[in-house]
């Protein structure tokens, strides 16, 4: 294995198990002995089941939140990220091992989508509930948009490269600074991401261990952020993380299967994120929402 691998290995555990540290921590000086909801486990489950699929699933929770109309919408990005944090860490141990990328490139992008999420953690934390709605009524607009680009076949199809040099390693390690911020306000990264490489000339199979990889080391340092503030839902993020364990494990043996129906599963999922996108937009401007 390269000395890079061993080293993002590492990090990856380390990170891990310090954000599971302070979870557990922070869930101790709770007082409130609420159980998660069924609901918040198969939520988990099903989200996480697409997103080891490939298809992403905080764009999918967020409707689901909305629809049901729990947690409140400041709580969203929080309880996004905390709840989906060891489950991401599941899914980078099976891919990481399972595709080869560059080493380099994989370890320089994963380090600064961590980077990027230290960054918008600090800053999602502290925006008014208003300012959260309208981001990520926008955010599922744009994830939906990407999801209609990705089924008509309009995102670029990408390249034979599992590594990039020069200019387009600056612009994917930069860029993924960016979208290490914006998983801290619920935008996915999959979307994005599988785009931008595909445009950079990689092969889009190269962009599961980065995307995956990016996640499993943004996601519990952003978390940390949120468990600092307290703008999560602690009941609802750990019936997510439960169902995302369950959701992952259950997925990754059925990848070759169930890829050839990917197309309907993100129709399907379209219509929801758009319903959602509405319903957080027009609370924007209903009273309370400052």
């Amino acid at each position: 294995m390269p000395a890079a691998h061993i080293v993002l290995y590492l990090v990856l555990v380390l990170v891990n198990v310090i954000f599971a540290a302070a979870w557990l921590l922070h869930a101790r000086r709770q007082t409130a002995t609420t159980r998660p909801m069924v609901s918040d486990v198969v939520i988990g489950a099903g989200t996480n089941f697409l997103d080891t699929l490939g298809i992403g699933n905080f764009a999918q929770i967020t409707a689901l939140f909305k629809l049901r109309g729990r947690p409140a919408d400041e709580l969203i990005p929080g309880t996004l990220n905390v709840g989906n944090a060891i489950p991401s860490f599941l899914g980078t141990l099976i891919f990481a091992a399972a595709i080869r990328v560059e080493p380099l490139l994989l370890t320089c992008m994963v380090f600064s989508a961590g980077c990027g999420a230290w960054f918008g953690a600090g800053v999602v934390s502290r925006m008014q509930r208003k300012t959260i709605q309208l981001l990520m009524g926008t955010a599922l607009v744009l994830a939906a948009f990407f999801f209609i680009l990705t089924n008509v076949g309009l995102l670029p199809a990408g390249g034979t490269a599992m590594g990039l040099n020069g200019w387009r390693f600056a612009v994917a390690v930069g860029a993924n600074f960016v979208l290490g911020a914006l998983m801290c306000a619920g935008i996915g990264n999959y979307a994005p991401s599988m785009a931008l490489l595909a445009l950079l000339g990689m092969h889009p199979v190269a962009a599961y261990p980065i995307m995956i990889g990016s996640d499993g080391i943004l996601i519990p340092i952003a978390s940390l952020g949120f468990l600092k503030s307290g703008r999560f839902d602690p009941v609802v993020a750990l019936g997510l993380s439960i169902g995302g364990v369950i959701g992952t494990l259950l997925a990754f043996p059925l990848i070759a299967v169930l890829s050839a129906h990917l197309s309907l599963m993100r129709w399907l999922v379209i219509g929801v994120i758009l319903y959602a996108a509405v319903s957080m937009l027009r609370s924007v401007g209903r009273p309370g929402s400052a």
